[in-house]
């Protein structure tokens, strides 16, 4: 599936509409520039399943935990790895074997790491907004 996003806004709706779609588990991997949206994306996913709290980047936490109405999600951003290896000392089997949805960002960072994933959602620019590609993993 495609769709073209030309504001925040639209983002956000598009985040709000994968909660009720997204099973759980989910690993859901995404892809995109610096400031493509990925985090509003994700943050509009837990306002939609009635998160209030403050939603931030994992970029140095790496992980962020949330549970909405007894829905583990976990949100990673792997950007500053500097090795896959990094996945095994953050306990990265453990968080993927919970009974959650997990979205990552900057996947390729954990190549060797990481299973496959059931969902790829990527973001680019195009014009004023942005394109979504979202596709299930095939092979699952």
């Amino acid at each position: 599936m495609q769709r073209f996003l030309p504001d925040t806004e639209a983002t956000e709706q598009f985040g709000a509409e994968l909660w009720p779609l997204l099973p759980c588990p989910s690993l859901v991997f995404l892809y995109g520039d610096l400031g493509a949206g990925k985090t509003t994306l994700v943050r509009a996913y837990l306002r939609a399943g009635g998160f209030t709290g403050a939603v931030k980047s994992p970029t140095y936490t790496l992980v962020e935990e949330y549970t909405i109405n007894g829905r583990k999600v976990f949100h990673f951003d792997l950007y500053r790895l500097a090795e896959p290896e990094e996945l095994e000392w953050i306990g990265i089997r453990d968080y993927l074997s919970q009974d959650s949805v997990c979205f990552i960002e900057w996947p390729d960072k954990g190549d060797g790491f990481l299973p496959a994933p059931d969902f790829t959602l990527s973001l680019s620019a195009e014009g004023g907004g942005r394109r979504l590609a979202l596709e299930p993993d095939v092979n699952r």
